[in-house]
């Protein structure tokens, strides 16, 4: 088996152990948490299926003339939130019940929600945009439902074993994922730099910006829950971004590293808000 098709198989599987450590902190009833709160529901879904595509479609139309830079918003605001983000909101002191109810609610819209704002932002653009739906299930299922369920089903079994092993398969994740994705960042970093200087890296975090701006505002008045959908808006899912742009623009080559350039810029621009709310959470717990 070729390096080529190792290390996307490698991040393939430290994703999956990523969700699945989220899985094993939490219960069954976690995973309906959010359709036992329609409201909560509703101004989650605005923010993530709603308002950031529309502003990603703003920026691609009106303040962007590089095409590999339009795919990437674009694509990139069609995808859920990403297995790498729930492990961010938990350390920023969020709750799992909200992190998991919202990683489910938002897996099982996608199903739907992804198909049709494709054909939609291709009517916009005016250009062919599609993917199987069979693709776009495997996608999120595969990197999102189901490590997810995996991790709960042994909760729900083992309890005291899940919440023992839950630190180590996390931390087995992000060992593996680093390993894999090194290799990658080096050959794609060229490419990134092009894009370093015309503008796309301003584009890049004002998106992420204003997604972060979405979730905190909708959030509620819960501020752990405002956190989570700050960042579920802000983080978007890298491997299925790339996989519809690769769907659709097999030509453009600068397109997957606009969209690992995303994920740079989004970590980047969700350090401050993370410290401000850690800060934020451990002063109203010293007033306490």
């Amino acid at each position: 088996m070729s390096l080529a098709t190792l290390l996307p198989l490698a991040i393939e599987i430290a994703l999956f152990l990523m969700v699945v450590s989220l899985g094993l902190k939490a219960t069954a009833g976690d995973l309906l948490y959010l359709f036992r709160r329609p409201g909560q529901l509703v101004r989650a879904l605005l923010s993530m299926d709603v308002i950031v595509p529309l502003i990603a479609i703003v920026l691609a139309s009106r303040f962007t003339h590089d095409p590999p830079v339009k795919i990437a918003l674009v694509t990139l605001a069609l995808a859920p939130l990403p297995a790498t983000f729930p492990k961010k909101a938990l350390k920023a002191g969020c709750k799992v019940s909200y992190t998991v109810g919202l990683m489910v609610a938002i897996t099982l819209v996608a199903i739907v929600y992804i198909p049709f704002a494709l054909d939609l932002i291709g009517r916009r653009f005016g250009i062919a945009v599609q993917m199987s739906h069979g693709a776009i299930w495997g996608l999120v299922f595969g990197t999102l439902l189901v490590p997810l369920l995996v991790g709960v089903a042994i909760h729900h079994i083992t309890p005291a074993f899940a919440d023992r092993a839950s630190a180590p398969v996390a931390r087995a994740g992000d060992i593996l994922l680093l390993v894999a994705v090194i290799p990658i960042a080096i050959k794609v970093l060229p490419a990134m730099w092009s894009l370093v200087g015309n503008g796309t890296v301003v584009v890049m975090l004002i998106f992420a910006l204003l997604s972060l701006m979405s979730g905190h505002l909708l959030g509620g008045p819960d501020p752990e829950d405002r956190t989570v959908l700050a960042l579920s808006s802000s983080f978007r899912h890298p491997g299925i971004a790339l996989a519809i742009a690769h769907a659709n623009f097999p030509d453009q080559k600068l397109a997957p590293a606009a969209v690992i350039l995303y994920g740079v810029v989004a970590a980047i621009a969700a350090k401050p808000y993370v410290m401000f709310r850690k800060r934020e959470r451990a002063g109203a717990v010293t007033a306490l």
